[in-house]
């Protein structure tokens, strides 16, 4: 049987042990859409560490390590920033932590734009240093060439339209797409060159959610929605945001929890035994096996 390799933490919090390998496959994800119908939508959330992995494989698709990590790990001000050393490492944490979900990670920003030649050179560098599935990359048309490259050398690409967040300094800002006429146009004109070039999804982020139906219905691969519409193919969340990690968050993000507050209260709650000396003692914490 195949086997990865799975953090235990029953006893240790870095001890790999083997697990058997049940991941889901690119294929299969795109086998979702059937005829324009996909029937059980994708969950796809995602994941920049190895425990973070662990808590959230059995209930996903597909994990991303996004390079939003960049805002979210690292406290940078946009994901230009980030490179492709950074997104190798948290992709390996990620796939160490996996075994059911798809691990797709995203090519930083310059990582791939030159050309189709840059774009596999450092593709295969993900796949080969990280162990995940396929990558994710940012552009429409522009970007079809590149896909169908990388596509027809082994490497499953996942696209990116709408908002994408590496070209912030040519959009001008976070707004959604999609507002006018010729905009909405070149959104599901990109979605279909996406598709065309043998893309095996399409994120579909921060559109309008007339043209994010529209797009959806356009393509024969499966879109997964961003701040588009609860009828794209599937859903991804920045894990954090969904958590409520952070006090701000995109107006399209629904908060399932207020992690911060229970961080900041337990941390609290620490602060104040350390300072009474009321902290438990080794006598109290340990117990021998």
């Amino acid at each position: 049987m195949s086997t990865t390799f799975q953090l235990d933490t029953a006893t240790s919090r870095a001890n790999p042990t083997p697990a058997p390998m049940k991941r889901l496959t690119v294929p299969a994800i795109r086998r979702r859409k059937k005829d324009g119908v996909t029937a059980e939508p994708i969950v796809m959330l995602t994941a920049y560490t190895a425990r973070q992995a662990q808590l959230l494989d059995a209930h996903c698709d597909l994990l991303l390590v996004g390079d939003s990590l960049g805002q979210v790990i690292y406290g940078l001000p946009s994901s230009v920033p980030v490179t492709l050393d950074m997104m190798i490492a948290h992709g390996a944490a990620v796939v160490r932590g996996s075994y059911h979900a798809a691990v797709i990670v995203d090519m930083p920003f310059g990582s791939y734009e030159q050309s189709p030649q840059q774009a596999f050179e450092n593709a295969a560098r993900l796949l080969k240093e990280t162990g995940c599935a396929g990558v994710k990359l940012e552009g429409g048309e522009a970007m079809a060439e590149t896909v169908r490259f990388l596509n027809e050398r082994g490497i499953p690409v996942m696209g990116h339209i709408g908002l994408t967040p590496q070209a912030v300094n040519v959009l001008g800002g976070y707004n959604a797409r999609g507002r006018s006429e010729a905009e909405a146009a070149k959104i599901v004109a990109d979605a279909q060159a996406l598709d065309e070039a043998g893309a095996f999804s399409v994120v579909i982020e921060g559109v309008v959610e007339p043209i994010a139906i529209a797009a959806t219905q356009a393509i024969a691969c499966p879109s997964i929605g961003i701040g588009g519409s609860a009828q794209c193919d599937g859903q991804v969340l920045v894990t954090e945001d969904m958590l409520g990690m952070f006090e701000r968050v995109p107006r399209f993000v629904k908060r399932y929890a207020d992690m911060a507050s229970v961080i900041s209260e337990a941390a609290a709650q620490y602060a104040q035994q350390v300072r009474d000396r009321s902290f438990p003692g080794v006598e109290q914490t340990y117990q021998p096996k």
